[in-house]
């Protein structure tokens, strides 16, 4: 996907638009839930953001929306939307609030005695060697 600001003809490295001027100024979210691997998607096909919604978002949440038809992790936002992870953390916690996405932490594969199969480690192991 190609960033809203690559058109502009500017000889600085800096983005044209600051990160704390999408999230109107707030640095954090209220949300622990929300990691690098925390699946999002949206809440319901059948429910559009009214019109409304749609005038109080930013130009990154309708992206997020469009994105979030299948689901993707909060690190894979990011690197979508060409965002510092904070931001997008911040972009998805309105997202939810309004009711549009539901954030999932991911699965857990470990068993009740909490540690992990010694056959997924195996595997892990095995898929960083073939690197």
């Amino acid at each position: 996907m190609k960033h809203w600001t690559e058109d502009f003809d500017d000889d600085t490295d800096e983005p044209l638009v600051r990160p704390y001027t999408i999230t109107s100024g707030r640095t954090a979210t209220q949300r622990d839930d929300l990691t690098l691997i925390t699946m999002v998607t949206a809440a319901a096909a059948g429910a559009p953001p009214s019109r409304r919604d749609l005038r109080k978002m930013q130009p990154e949440h309708h992206t997020l929306l469009d994105l979030c038809r299948r689901p993707l992790a909060v690190a894979e936002l990011a690197s979508a939307l060409h965002l510092p992870v904070s931001v997008t953390k911040i972009l998805i916690e309105d997202l939810v609030e309004a009711g549009h996405v539901l954030a999932q932490p991911p699965l857990a594969f470990a068993p009740a005695s909490r540690l992990p199969d010694i056959t997924i480690l195996k595997a892990v192991r095995d898929g960083l060697r073939k690197l």
